[in-house]
């Protein structure tokens, strides 16, 4: 059975004090609520400890926004998959669109990192997902079709269990946009094809991301290949976060 996840990811924001803050008012709320959903928290690196000492792991999970491929090493700046584990986390996002355009991470260093972190017991998150002007030349499952197939190079059948794929249309990331529900299923549909075409298995978790909020988060999840969200900017604030927590499709009617 797939996993239903709702993660949030802080990008650079909040310090270490304004993390922990969040954190234990959201904990808080989240005692009231009753939801099918996974729930995870992606703090900047600087506050992942002091967050890791307030969290109740039986509410909200942890995760990364980033990591290294090396286990160690002169590599100023960087942070490797052990170091993450030791300090409580569960997942990492890997492939990031923010990474790929601002940091030039390319397709062969995002493998590196997706096959360090599941040596290392980590659960990444990998992300694809197209630009508007692949998208408007009719390239979006092209493009999405190489980033996995490169991505996921140096993973077995077995391997391909353990992730989680977050398909995030460059082109909602951030700016109000989003792909509608119908524009969504077709993507983690075919996200699911080219699952099956290259390891004979699709049956994982699958989020959506791009401008999600409480107001769409119920149609996005209501569709049968969206597994929950990954919740960029309505993540740092309480209100939206627990709010799209709530708004979640739960299954039914």
């Amino acid at each position: 059975m797939r996993e239903k996840i709702i993660a949030g990811n802080w990008k650079m924001y909040m310090n270490h004090v304004e993390a922990v803050k969040f954190i234990n008012d959201l904990q808080k709320e989240l005692k009231r609520v009753e939801t099918a959903y996974e729930i995870a928290v992606f703090p900047p690196f600087t506050s992942l400890f002091a967050v890791s000492q307030v969290l109740d792991k039986d509410l909200i999970k942890l995760g990364a926004q980033n990591t290294f491929y090396e286990k160690e090493g002169a590599y100023t700046g960087e942070v490797s998959v052990s170091m993450l584990k030791a300090i409580g986390c569960d997942y990492v996002i890997v492939g990031h669109s923010e990474r790929r355009k601002y940091f030039y991470e390319d397709d062969a260093m995002i493998a590196l990192k997706i096959k360090a972190s599941l040596e290392g017991g980590i659960t990444p998150i990998l992300c694809v997902g197209e630009t508007l002007e692949e998208r408007e030349k009719g390239k979006a499952k092209e493009v999405v079709k190489q980033q996995m197939e490169e991505d996921l190079r140096y993973l077995s059948k077995e391997d391909i269990r353990r992730i989680v794929i977050a398909y995030e249309p460059v082109w909602a990331i951030g700016t109000g946009k989003n792909a509608t529900p119908e524009e969504a299923q077709e993507m983690h549909e075919f996200v699911r094809e080219t699952l099956n075409c290259q390891f004979g298995f699709s049956e994982i978790t699958i989020l959506y991301g791009g401008s999600v909020k409480p107001e769409n988060i119920g149609e996005l999840t209501r569709m049968k290949d969206v597994d929950g969200a990954l919740v960029g900017g309505a993540s740092i604030k309480l209100d939206s976060f627990l709010g799209i927590i709530k708004n979640v499709y739960q299954g039914g009617d």
